[in-house]
């Protein structure tokens, strides 16, 4: 499906055919365009950029590249192609055709489930603002801005569904999504993983692997959905998802490789006294994004995920390639739990426990991720492990919420915590030596000291090419 680009909004939807709605997405674009302006990555308003922009939803050949500023940027609202005769595949209306139109007793958790997606995309840009100034190289500089607008193009997928759908209300939430702000005391984000800072790039690029990572397994839930317009939008978005992981894995795998080379290099894991991140800062730093991350998933029971699965709102990951009856209401499912001073496995109801199954897949994931960093060390001939922490380090929402758990997954007391709590999470002398090292190279091919070059450029491009304009 081509997209009309000679639309003010681009889109697939055949926007001009409804003149109502083309009418009040145009009058939300200015107050987003401010947002963007205002809370958008700062001081590159002018600068042109090397972008992917999309053409198209069709598998192949969807997007064109080439140098563009932020500004001008064609966001727009696109969908996956329709699939003929799709049925609703879960829960009580499973095997119904799938909804084009909003249910009318689901309304209110379905504008629920949209406007908590769509927070936490503006979010991400708003935490990403100053890193520019900071950057690494100017492949990594695009690689920065890429997912920005992107993420600002995932809001305006969510806008799309609350002001096609949701009326009056969702015009309003639409207005919400501009007003709330990363941090802001008075009108944080929703969800707490997006109010938290990401002052330098070793964070960003964690976040990229851990919390985008959740990202796709919210999409990837949401594209099941029997809500048919939701689920298109959900797996375009998930096409452009899938970059965000890049720039975290590799850009970590990076980092981790420099900080190999430099090991060998001065025959010392003591990284600082030659401008390298050293290995236990790096594993400090997955420690916390990881857990953060984690907490993203929700209790490890819920009474709410089991009402959206059985109202066929939102399903589980490849829910299409699971082996059962896709109701779940006599299965059970292995869950993870503190009983007294121990951890233990419970079997739960399987539709209590939907939230721990999307958990379990995420973090069989970001393992495989990890699996990759640590063979960059082990070629690299040095005996370091990255771990990623027990499920219960570090939590603060569910069954693990504010119990001492060591990152080996045993129970400890408070007073243990507190001694080694600063062994296992970055502390205030990690995030200002990262921060020292902060500072920016804007000399096409050149990288900062503290991480390598990429294996290859962008799209068929070198490495030392002009990523980010200057001029």
């Amino acid at each position: 499906m081509a997209i009309d680009y000679l639309e003010r909004i681009p889109n697939n939807v055949n926007l001009s055919e409804n003149r109502r709605l083309q009418r009040a997405l145009e009058s939300w674009q200015p107050g987003f365009l401010n947002w963007w302006k205002d809370t958008g990555p700062e001081g590159f308003l002018d600068n042109e950029v090397y972008l992917r922009t999309a053409v198209s939803v069709d598998s192949g050949g969807w997007a064109q590249f080439g140098h563009v500023r932020m500004p001008d940027y064609r966001w727009g609202i696109f969908l996956a192609e329709p699939e003929e005769d799709r049925r609703i595949g879960f829960g009580d209306h499973k095997g119904e055709p799938a909804w084009q139109e909003v249910p009318g007793e689901y309304r209110g958790v379905l504008r629920r489930l949209i406007v908590t997606q769509g927070d936490t995309e503006p979010a991400s840009v708003e935490q990403q603002r100053r890193l520019g100034a900071t950057c690494p190289s100017l492949y990594d500089l695009r690689n920065l801005f890429q997912v920005n607008v992107e993420e600002g193009r995932h809001l305006w997928a969510m806008v799309y569904l609350l002001h096609a759908y949701f009326g009056r209300d969702g015009r309003e939430e639409a207005e919400a999504l501009l007003e709330r702000r990363s941090g802001d005391d008075d009108k944080p984000r929703i969800l707490g993983a997006f109010n938290e800072q990401t002052p330098d790039w070793l964070s960003f690029f964690m976040f990229t692997f851990f919390t985008d990572r959740d990202g796709k397994y919210q999409l990837a839930s949401l594209a099941e959905s029997g809500f048919d317009p939701l689920s298109r939008t959900c797996k375009f978005m998930l096409t452009e998802e899938a970059h965000h992981m890049f720039v975290g894995e590799t850009g970590v795998g990076r980092v981790v490789q420099r900080s190999c080379e430099l090991m060998k290099e001065h025959d010392t894991d003591d990284l600082r006294p030659h401008a390298g991140i050293d290995l236990k800062t790096i594993q400090r730093y997955i420690n916390f994004h990881f857990s953060v991350s984690v907490d993203l998933f929700g209790s490890e029971l819920s009474t709410n995920a089991a009402n959206y699965y059985t109202m066929g709102l939102k399903g589980r990951f490849q829910e299409s390639k699971r082996d059962d009856d896709h109701k779940l209401s006599d299965l059970d499912y292995a869950v993870t739990q503190l009983s007294g001073d121990k951890i233990v496995t419970a079997r739960e109801p399987a539709l209590l426990a939907l939230n721990e199954r999307l958990r379990d897949d995420y973090i069989a994931d970001c393992q495989r991720g990890v699996d990759r960093w640590n063979k960059v060390i082990k070629k690299e001939g040095i005996d370091v492990e990255l771990t990623l922490p027990h499920r219960g380090f570090h939590r603060a929402i569910g069954e693990f919420a504010n119990n001492p758990i060591a990152p080996d997954g045993t129970p400890i007391t408070e007073a243990e915590w507190d001694h080694h709590h600063k062994d296992w999470l970055p502390t205030p002398e990690d995030h200002a030596y990262i921060q020292s090292l902060m500072k920016p190279v804007t000399e096409p091919g050149k990288f900062a000291n503290w991480i390598a070059p990429p294996a290859r450029g962008i799209h068929g491009q070198p490495i030392d090419f002009e990523y980010v304009k200057f001029n």
